[in-house]
C-alpha cells in the first residue's frame, strides 16, 4: 500500500492511513441477506475502491462468541457453547469468503488475544477509579438457581409494547432497558416469572462522557439517520451502564471476588475491532502494526454497521476509548464516521429466524452466483430508510442490467474481435465525434462514481457506474461496426478498439461491486495483474494494447428463469409456514367512490420529520415537527404504539397537507399522517424511497 496523506470530510484533518471495521456478527446462527445490507456488502465496496485508490487501509472483522445468544442457542441444541461458536464463525467465515468479502483479518472473540484486551481494558478504567461498583436488583429464576442475564428474560416493553422485548434492549424500538423495567417478565429456559434479587456488579458511568460525546459528535459530519439517532440518546441523558455479569461464558472479570461473574459482552464486543487488529500484526509478523492503526492520531478510522449498533459505535464505544485516554499511557483514535444504514426487510416483511422467514447467505450462493447478489443489494442498500428484498426485483436486475446492459456489451465487443480480426484488438486509425464522446465518457466516470463512493452513497455510485455500461451499449449500436466493417474499415476498427477500452474500464470501475465477474472479463482480455489492483486513475485510459490476443470467450451473466424465481419464492413461504400456519389476510369493505374532482381538493405533499416526541400524559400521541419545502408545521398524531419517537426522525412521509387544523390534548395539529393499517391492528407510514424532496407534490 502507498502511505499517503489525504484529505478528510472538514478538509481540515488529513489522514496517512485508513481502518475500516465492519460489525462483528454474533456466532449463534447463519448470516442473511439483512446483515450484508446493514454493514458488510458497504463495508466491502468501500474497502476495494480505497485499494484501487492504492490508499493504505486495512478491513476488520470477526465473530462475536460470547453472550447469552450464545449459551441460549447451546443450551436449545443441548451442547456447549463453545461447539455452537465453532460451527457458526467457521460458516460465516465461509460463506463471507464466497461472497468476496475482503477482509484483511476475521478474528474470534472467544481466541486469548481478546481476552487479554477485553481485560487489559477493564483493570485500566478499574485503576483510573472510572468505574463503579454497585448493589443492584436483577431478575432471578428460582426454578434454574440462576441471575437472568439480558436475553434470558423476555417481556413487554415499557416503551413500545413489544411483547418479545429482550432483558437488555427492545429490538423493535431501539431502546436499552434494565430488566426490571419489563412488564410481566419471564424466564426464557421454564417460562416461570422470576423474583427480584441482590447482587453487586462494576458500572461504566457513561453519563460522565455525556459532554466528551456531545463535543465529539457535534464535530463530526455524519449522515442524517445517525444522527438522528444519536441526539436522541443525548437528549433523554446517558445513565451508568452494568459492564459485568452473572455468567459462566465470557471473559472471566480479572477482579477478586467476582470469578463467577464475566464481562458485559457489550462492553468488550468492541474491543474486539482492537484484538482482530492485533492478531493481524501477529500473523504478519508487524507487532507494531495495531499501534499505527489505533493508536497515532493520523488514521481515520470508519465503523460500517447496521441500525441496531448506532449507538455502541457512536457513543459507548467512543466512552470506553475516552476512558482509556485520559490514563495518559497511549491513546486510541475515535470513529472518524460512522455510516450506519437502516434495515433491509424480505418480501416486505422483517427477517425472521423464528418464522423461517428470510433467506441466509449460504443458501442463497449454493443457487446464484455472488456477483448477482452484491449488484442487486448494492442498488437497495437501505442507506437512509429501510429498503425491501424482492425476488422478482432481483430478476430483473440480474436479467436486464446485468445480462442485457453490461454482458450483452461485454459479449459481442469481445465477439467482434475474435469473429472480424482473429481475436486481436484492432488499432485505432480515426477518431470521429462519437469516438471522442465514448472516450470522454470514460475519463469522466471514476470522479463522478468516486466522489459517490466517497460519501458512502453506494447505490447513487452503482448506478453511476453502470451508465457507462449503457452508454457504451449506445455507442456501439450506435457506430454500427456490422456496417462500417464493409464500408469503412478504418472506423470499424476504432470502434472496437474503443470499445475494448470500454470494457477494461468497466471491470474496473466494477470490480468493487462485481469483483468476480471483473476478473472473468480481465482474463478474457488476457490482460496481466487483476481487475482489483489495476488502479483507479487508469480507468480513463486506453490501456488495452492494439494487436493485444484477447483470451477464451465465456457468458458473464446468464438470465435468470422464471421457473427458478417461482421455485424460490415457493420456498420461502412454504419456510414460514412449517413455523408459523399462514393465515389469509382479511380486507375492510372499499367506501363509495369518490369524483376526481374530490380526489384532486386534497393536498398530500411528502413531508421529512425534523422532531419527534411523545405527547405528555397521553399514551397515544405524538408531537411530531415535520418540513415540508420551506416551512416546518407540528403534526400531533396517535401512532406512539407502534413507533418510537427517534425512530421516526429523519424519515420522509406522506401528509394532508390543506387538512383544516385541529387541536389534541391542547396542541394545535396542522396537518395528517398516512398510514396503512391491518385488521390486526398493525401499522406502517405511507414513506419515499427515492428521496423526493420535502414539499413535492404527491399525485
Amino acid at each position: 500500500m502507498v502511505n499517503k496523506l489525504s484529505k478528510g470530510p472538514s478538509g481540515s484533518q488529513k489522514f496517512s492511513r485508513t481502518l475500516v471495521t465492519a460489525a462483528l456478527p454474533y456466532a449463534n446462527g447463519p448470516i442473511h441477506l439483512g446483515h450484508l445490507a446493514g454493514a458488510y456488502l458497504p463495508a466491502d465496496i468501500y474497502v476495494r475502491y480505497m485499494r484501487l485508490k492504492r490508499d493504505d487501509v486495512i478491513f476488520i472483522c470477526g465473530s462475536d462468541e460470547h453472550g447469552v445468544a450464545v449459551t441460549i442457542t447451546a443450551e436449545k441444541e443441548g451442547l456447549s457453547p463453545q461447539q455452537i461458536v465453532d460451527r457458526y464463525h467457521a460458516m460465516n467465515k465461509e460463506s463471507f469468503e464466497k461472497f468476496g468479502m475482503t477482509f484483511d483479518n476475521y478474528s474470534r472473540t472467544t481466541l486469548p488475544v481478546h481476552h487479554q484486551t477485553g481485560q487489559e481494558f477493564f483493570l485500566e478504567l478499574y485503576r483510573q477509579n472510572v468505574l463503579v461498583e454497585k448493589s443492584e436488583k436483577q431478575l432471578y429464576c428460582e426454578n434454574d438457581r440462576m441471575f437472568l442475564a439480558d436475553r434470558y428474560v423476555e417481556g413487554t416493553c415499557p416503551v413500545c409494547g413489544n411483547p418479545e422485548a429482550r432483558g437488555d434492549q427492545c429490538e423493535k424500538c431501539g431502546t436499552w432497558l434494565e430488566q426490571t423495567q419489563l412488564i410481566n417478565p419471564k424466564c426464557k429456559l421454564c417460562g416461570t416469572t422470576p423474583v427480584v434479587r441482590e447482587t453487586k456488579h462494576w458500572y461504566f458511568p457513561l453519563g460522565k462522557f455525556q459532554k466528551e460525546l456531545e463535543e465529539y459528535v457535534n464535530s463530526k459530519e455524519w449522515k442524517e439517520n445517525v444522527r438522528g439517532y444519536i441526539d436522541s440518546w443525548l437528549k433523554e441523558g446517558l445513565e451508568d451502564r452494568a459492564i459485568t455479569r452473572d455468567l459462566h461464558w465470557g471473559i472471566p472479570v480479572p477482579l477478586q471476588g467476582y470469578e463467577n461473574k464475566v464481562i458485559y459482552v457489550w462492553f468488550e464486543a468492541v474491543l474486539g475491532y482492537i484484538s482482530s487488529t492485533k492478531e493481524l500484526g501477529l500473523k504478519r509478523q508487524d507487532k507494531d502494526l495495531w499501534k499505527r492503526y489505533w493508536q497515532d492520531d493520523t488514521t481515520r478510522y470508519i465503523a460500517f454497521i447496521g441500525k441496531d449498533n448506532i449507538v455502541f459505535h457512536t457513543l459507548i464505544f467512543p466512552a470506553i476509548l475516552m476512558g482509556w485516554n485520559k490514563g495518559g499511557k497511549s491513546r486510541y483514535v475515535l470513529p472518524d464516521t460512522v455510516p450506519a444504514n437502516e434495515f433491509l426487510n424480505f418480501e416486505g416483511k422483517k427477517f425472521s429466524k423464528s418464522r423461517g422467514w428470510g433467506i441466509d447467505l449460504k443458501d442463497f450462493i449454493g443457487v446464484f452466483p455472488p456477483d448477482t447478489l452484491r449488484y442487486a443489494l448494492a442498488l437497495n442498500l437501505p442507506e437512509s430508510r429501510d429498503s425491501d428484498f424482492y425476488w422478482k426485483d432481483f430478476q430483473a436486475r440480474v436479467n436486464n442490467e446485468l445480462a442485457d446492459t453490461l454482458g450483452n456489451f461485454v459479449n459481442r465487443t469481445l465477439q467482434f474481435v475474435q469473429r472480424y480480426y482473429d481475436g486481436k484488438v484492432p488499432p485505432t486509425k480515426t477518431t470521429e465525434e462519437l469516438d471522442r464522446w465514448a472516450l470522454g465518457q470514460m475519463k469522466d466516470i471514476p470522479a463522478k462514481v468516486g466522489a459517490l463512493f466517497d460519501e458512502f452513497k453506494f447505490r447513487d455510485g452503482v448506478v453511476e457506474a453502470m451508465s457507462l455500461a449503457r452508454a457504451a451499449n449506445k455507442y456501439f449500436n450506435d457506430s454500427e461496426p456490422w456496417r462500417t466493417r464493409r464500408e469503412n474499415p478504418d472506423q470499424c476498427a476504432t470502434t472496437i478498439n474503443i470499445c475494448v477500452q470500454l470494457t477494461r474500464a468497466l471491470a474496473v470501475l466494477l470490480s468493487p461491486v462485481i469483483p468476480f465477474a471483473a476478473e472473468d472479463i480481465w482474463e478474457m482480455l488476457a490482460l496481466e495483474g487483476s481487475a482489483a489492483d489495476a488502479g483507479w486513475d487508469t480507468i480513463p485510459k486506453p490501456a488495452v494494447e492494439s494487436g493485444k490476443q484477447i483470451g477464451q470467450l465465456k457468458i458473464l451473466f446468464s438470465k435468470i428463469e422464471d421457473s427458478t424465481i417461482e421455485e424460490q419464492i415457493r420456498n420461502t413461504a412454504s419456510g414460514e409456514e412449517t413455523q408459523e400456519k399462514a393465515v389469509a389476510p382479511t380486507t375492510a369493505p372499499l367506501k363509495p367512490t369518490v369524483s376526481i374532482d374530490d380526489f384532486r381538493k386534497i393536498d398530500l405533499r411528502v413531508a421529512k420529520i425534523i422532531d419527534c416526541e411523545k405527547v405528555a400524559k397521553s399514551e397515544k400521541l405524538l408531537r411530531i415537527e415535520v418540513q415540508i419545502g420551506s416551512e416546518t408545521r407540528q403534526i400531533i398524531a396517535g401512532i406512539s404504539k407502534h413507533y418510537a419517537p427517534e425512530s421516526l426522525v429523519g424519515k420522509d412521509v406522506i401528509v394532508v397537507a390543506n387538512l383544516a387544523p385541529a387541536k389534541l390534548m391542547g396542541l394545535e395539529s396542522n396537518g395528517m399522517l398516512l398510514a396503512a393499517s391491518s385488521e390486526d391492528g398493525k401499522l406502517s407510514l405511507l414513506t419515499t424511497f427515492s428521496g423526493i424532496d420535502s414539499g413535492s407534490i404527491v399525485r
